[in-house]
């Protein structure tokens, strides 16, 4: 029995990928896979691994980059009321994996809770944001983690305490496959105080890139003690252009991606300014984006 059959009030076949991606670029998937509870998550996840099927999580799509070629297995996208509900009890927000980071930072201030707030503008979902450990020297969004519930691959639940969590700089050792809900710690402040913080940290984090209607992501991890926007833009390569996807001119470490653009013309444009920078700096770049 194939994925369609077995789950087919939640399965699209063939789907392209491009729609759910801030790129807007990429191939389809075999099978998209949107669950509606826990439950038939937990049964799309042992089918898989049962099987052996491939199986990927689909986020919001902001870091990522699908390649033109069909994406082979099962893509699964928790987008259902199930997996992005946020709640508040006393100091502790606790945030499905599946819903916006904004959504969470709306919720908290609403709250009158801080500790989330220099965040906004950060594009993704609750459980990316937290695998990812998102941040700047404003702060990390790990500084506020108390509990984690994941999913395994036999579909079986465990929750991780703060003391069980190990995070670095945007990263963690969250290595399961499905992050159902995080609780946050925050402390209680004057919600003018709170707004006047995220305003602050909106208007810095968005005069440092592309303009908002454009598609564009970022390509490199910042080294020790440098910038990759510093370093590509000491390369000359502001503006430089592979078939549709352009180097932001607002920020080096962006790849901002024209109508018509392809993946391969991402990942050649990636690897032409990794290549520059090597030559002009000494310096090899780690790719931030991922790539399918």
């Amino acid at each position: 029995m194939s994925v369609a059959q077995k789950f087919a009030e939640i399965t699209k076949t063939r789907e392209p990928l491009a729609p759910y991606t801030h790129l807007r670029i990429g191939g389809p998937a075999d099978f998209l896979v949107q669950p509606r509870t826990v439950d038939e998550l937990r049964a799309v996840l042992k089918y898989c691994a049962a099987g052996s099927v491939p199986i990927r999580m689909l986020g919001g799509g902001n870091n990522l980059l699908v390649r033109d070629d069909p994406v082979p297995g099962v893509v699964v996208r928790l987008a259902g009321p199930a997996f992005t509900g946020v709640e508040t009890t006393g100091k502790t927000v606790r945030a499905a994996g599946g819903g916006p980071l904004f959504d969470l930072i709306a919720h908290a201030v609403q709250a009158g809770l801080s500790g989330l707030e220099t965040l906004v503008g950060i594009r993704g979902t609750v459980g990316g944001s937290v695998r990812c450990n998102v941040g700047d020297r404003s702060g990390e969004i790990a500084a506020a983690v108390r509990r984690v519930a994941v999913l395994a691959d036999d579909g079986t639940e465990q929750v991780r305490g703060r003391d069980e969590l190990g995070f670095g700089e945007h990263s963690s050792d969250l290595a399961e496959p499905v992050i159902l809900w995080v609780e946050f710690g925050l402390e209680p402040d004057a919600p003018d105080a709170i707004l006047k913080r995220m305003r602050r940290a909106w208007v810095a984090r968005k005069g440092s890139e592309p303009l908002s209607f454009q598609a564009a992501v970022r390509m490199f991890r910042d080294p020790p003690g440098a910038t990759a926007a510093a370093l590509i833009d000491r390369a000359g390569l502001a503006k430089t252009r592979v078939g549709g996807a352009e180097v932001s001119d607002r920020n080096g470490n962006y790849a901002v991606a024209h109508p018509g653009t392809t993946a391969r013309d991402v990942l050649r444009l990636i690897e032409l300014v990794r290549t520059r920078v090597v030559e002009s700096t000494g310096v090899s770049l780690r790719q931030e984006l991922h790539v399918w």
